[in-house]
């Protein structure tokens, strides 16, 4: 026995692990983003205090917001069934570990046998025996069988689980920030159509003043039927529109019901007003790298698919198993724990595959390949999440200017309703100027509150497209997922 352990702790001593060591493939990444943040904002630099923290959504500064946003880590479905999938692969690393250590199991059994020296016939049975005896044996093995991890494969097992853990990890926090972007976008939708609404209210407000102004032109013989027929026109539309946000409010309050793992008929949103979104710290490129739960999952992912080759390539060297089976053997049970009743065996195999017609080959080909892929999804990823951050630094700096431009639309198209229906009420003008200025005031009203929800939108993708304040250097540790 003692041989034996002696010459299992050389053997593992004189292991390697074969196959590809790991390191962090390379990711496209510009020096700078192309696209700069709108004007007055100032670039985060490295550790500065005012980047994004975990808690994202308080850079808007709304108590709703704040207290819908922490029931998403808690109770939305889809972010439970994340957490689910973290623990089973946290498990899977306890699983894969249990290969390092030998198995023992044991069989207690107890066998009765018998022997009859004669027999005679009898009239009940047809027989009867004689000078019969019976011995009953109890024995108490134990069986213990070991494969040294020689090459490794075990090792980058443990170390692949390991990583799927990890991205496991990575990817909870990627769908915590995916609902809870949702429902900021959601949030800012419906207070968007609460903007919209009050803008319709005010201007159903202004409409019947000017349905009024119109009958009583047209009571006093001065305005036409078609003039009041207009003027009902407008304020009706207005109400059938003001109607149909309605539709638009409650599906966003459903929509926020379930992210927050809520049915429906539980929750209501209180109106709101907008306001312009707050600024957002950038940082550089290269730090997208760290903030982003996505790429970090992604990343973890190459790693577990490298040690998937080493594992491939482990099939090309012999394995040796040992396996031992003391016990203990006895006639008798108060016997049965003695020390002349014990008994032991010991052995050692080595076992090679000789032909497989190319099969270990065609699996490493097969492993190499799915770690190329993992690469290439890597890098779309990284490429995809600068697209991301471009895309909406570009949305909140146009939209910006566009909302600018729409403020001096709406104060020249409020002008011209004010020239024109003063021009309406000496009578050198006709229903229709002022009806075409009501409609210009109103688009051009509508569009700046469209404008502000769309640059909440964007804000909040770009919170989202920044990782919302997550670090890779959150991620578990190797010893914390291998915890149980």
């Amino acid at each position: 026995m003692k041989l034996i352990a002696v010459a299992a702790v050389s053997l593992l001593l004189a292991s390697c692990r074969v196959g590809p060591d790991y390191s962090r493939p390379s990711a496209p990444v510009a020096p700078a983003f192309r696209e700069q943040p709108p004007a007055g904002w100032k670039e985060a630099q490295p550790n500065n205090e005012g980047a994004l923290k975990g808690k994202w959504w308080e850079i808007y500064n709304d108590s709703v917001l704040n207290a819908l946003e922490e029931q998403v880590s808690v109770s939305n479905q889809n972010v439970l069934q994340a957490e689910a999938t973290f623990r089973e692969a946290k498990a899977a690393v306890s699983v894969a570990r249990a290969a390092l250590f030998p198995t023992v199991t044991t069989s207690p059994a107890a066998t009765a046998t018998g022997s009859g020296k004669s027999s005679t016939p009898s009239a009940r049975t047809g027989f009867v025996a004689g000078g019969g005896t019976t011995l009953t044996t109890y024995t108490l093995p134990f069986e213990a069988t070991w494969e040294p991890d020689l090459w490794g494969n075990v090792r980058r097992g443990v170390t692949a689980a390991v990583a799927t853990a990890q991205s496991q990890a990575a990817n909870l926090e990627n769908v915590k920030l995916l609902y809870q972007s949702e429902l900021a976008q959601d949030y800012f939708g419906a207070h968007g159509i609460d903007a919209e609404a009050d803008l319709l209210t005010r201007t159903e407000a202004m409409y019947k003043d000017y349905l009024k102004l119109t009958q009583d032109r047209f009571n006093g013989g001065i305005a036409s039927d078609l003039d009041v027929a207009q003027a009902e026109t407008q304020l009706y539309s207005v109400e059938q529109q003001l109607i149909e946000l309605g539709v638009q409010r409650t599906a966003y309050e459903h929509a926020i019901a379930i992210l927050i793992g809520k049915p429906p008929a539980e929750v209501s949103i209180a109106r709101g007003e907008l306001s312009a979104p707050p600024q957002t710290p950038v940082g550089v490129p290269s730090q997208l790298l760290e903030r982003r739960p996505d790429i970090a999952m992604s990343e973890r992912q190459v790693a577990a698919a490298n040690e998937q080759i080493g594992i491939a390539i482990s099939a090309f060297y012999p394995t040796l198993t040992l396996a031992g089976e003391p016990g203990l053997a006895s006639s008798s049970l108060t016997t049965l724990f003695t020390w002349p009743a014990r008994f032991w065996s010991v052995g050692a195999t080595l076992a090679e595959t000789l032909f497989d017609a190319g099969r270990r080959r065609a699996v490493v080909d097969e492993e190499r390949a799915a770690y190329d892929a993992t690469v290439a999804a890597y890098r779309q990823t990284v490429l995809t999440a600068f697209q991301q951050v471009e895309d909406n630094l570009a949305a909140l700096r146009i939209l910006q200017d566009e909302a600018g431009k729409a403020r001096e639309t709406t104060q020249a198209a409020q002008r011209a309703l004010d020239v024109s229906t003063a021009q309406y009420r000496a009578g050198t003008a006709n229903y229709l100027t002022v009806i075409t200025s009501q409609g210009a005031l109103l688009t051009a009203q509508d569009t700046e509150v469209i404008l502000l929800a769309r640059r909440a939108t964007a804000s909040v993708m770009l919170v989202q497209a920044l990782g919302g304040g997550w670090n890779a250097s959150e991620l578990p540790a190797r010893q914390d997922v291998a915890r149980r």
